[in-house]
């Protein structure tokens, strides 16, 4: 690496961000990874060792892998980590403490997986997957359509889960509002087929998403950022669009700013694929444009493959940054989120940062499997 390409690095990588209460000493987020290492959905020490890990190599803010919230049909593992309950709550405390002590910032990532939930499977095996209209992502009949009720119990599960994260002095919450599970699947209209005020034309389809923001917004302090995942593709299903155009993108994210959205997480498979025809700009980019929020962009960055290869067991090679570095220039996006990277070399950001990219461990899939 020139010098030249590594103050562009420093220079654009290394500012703060700041939004309500949270400012991160820079750019670079830790993306939310599954892990299935917290038995029976308590995240223990060496949970706190994994992120506090990737804090010392030089994060500024950690979301971390997806946490149920509570209600009995969110989740699909009783090893995926939980946001509620005594034990749980205080696994996370323990994790958010090693991290601010590492000089990082961090926020958990909020879950609820609907009708993608395996029937018969833990935490509450007997819980039935529930969704917008019962049926999967390819248009099956799966679980039942949720009622009022159902939609009411979810959204004061979020909201506690928020204030229940501030309590514990984590440094906001981020919403999952992507890849195909309950949020999006309200978003879709392949998944939302409803024929009451959740369901219909794009404005209706984000009525539960806003509720959710508006109640976790009201749950917490005015100091306390909300950040929203969203994507375009679901699951296995790449080619699916919440969006096809960017009028139809301003209809969706102006409900959701309006409701308390702080910060958009634009999950792409590459960050480096415009989103819309007659223009360069990427999902993120697209997304701050029209709303007016920060964004964060994600999505194979530093690396050669896509992440779904990873679980077809192919390593990818380290790459370089250059037109993350061009988009950042143009302040298209304002953070973003390195997954497989920093499973590979938890000190990515600082070797980044300091020029030594050559020192930068590639991604081999073999290291799924452990995720130390």
């Amino acid at each position: 690496m020139t010098d030249v390409y590594a103050r562009r690095s420093a220079d654009t990588l290394a500012r703060p961000f700041a939004v309500r209460g949270l400012t991160t000493r820079n750019r670079i987020a830790m993306a939310p990874m599954t892990r299935n290492f917290s038995p029976d959905g308590v995240p223990g020490q060496d949970v706190a060792d994994y992120y506090t890990r990737r804090a010392t190599g030089g994060v500024g803010l950690i979301i971390t892998e997806g946490t149920y919230i509570d209600h009995d049909s969110a989740g699909t593992s009783d090893r995926v980590p939980r946001f509620h309950g005594e034990d749980a709550l205080a696994g996370w405390a323990g994790v958010a403490d090693s991290v601010h002590r590492a000089g990082g910032a961090i926020i958990p990532q909020l879950w609820h997986v609907g009708v993608t939930r395996a029937e018969g499977t833990p935490p509450v095996a007997d819980a039935e997957p529930v969704g917008p209209s019962g049926v999967s992502l390819d248009g099956e009949p799966k679980g039942r359509a949720m009622t009022q009720k159902d939609l009411d119990d979810v959204i004061g599960a979020f909201a506690d889960a928020a204030a229940a994260a501030e309590r514990l002095g984590f440094d906001g919450v981020e919403l999952h509002g992507a890849h195909g599970y309950l949020i999006d699947q309200f978003l879709w209209a392949g998944s939302n087929r409803r024929t009451d005020a959740y369901g219909g034309d794009i404005v209706a389809r984000t009525r539960f998403a806003a509720e959710i923001v508006a109640a976790c917004r009201a749950a917490v302090s005015d100091s306390f950022p909300l950040f929203f995942r969203m994507s375009q593709w679901k699951g296995s299903l790449y080619d699916a669009k919440l969006a096809r155009t960017p009028a139809e993108l301003d209809t969706l994210l102006t409900p959701l700013a309006e409701a308390g959205v702080d910060v958009f997480h634009a999950s792409t498979r590459r960050y480096w694929l415009p989103e819309f025809d007659d223009s360069d700009l990427n999902f993120a980019g697209w997304v701050k444009k029209i709303s007016g929020r920060p964004t964060v962009t994600v999505g194979s960055v530093g690396l050669d493959g896509v992440f779904n290869e990873s679980f077809q067991g192919k390593d990818s090679g380290v790459t370089p940054i250059d037109q993350l570095l061009d988009r950042m220039e143009r302040d298209e996006f304002d953070m973003v989120a390195v997954g497989r990277a920093l499973i590979a070399d938890p000190e990515w950001p600082a070797k980044t940062l300091g020029g030594r990219t050559g020192d930068i461990r590639s991604f081999d899939a073999a290291m799924l499997k452990t995720l130390h």
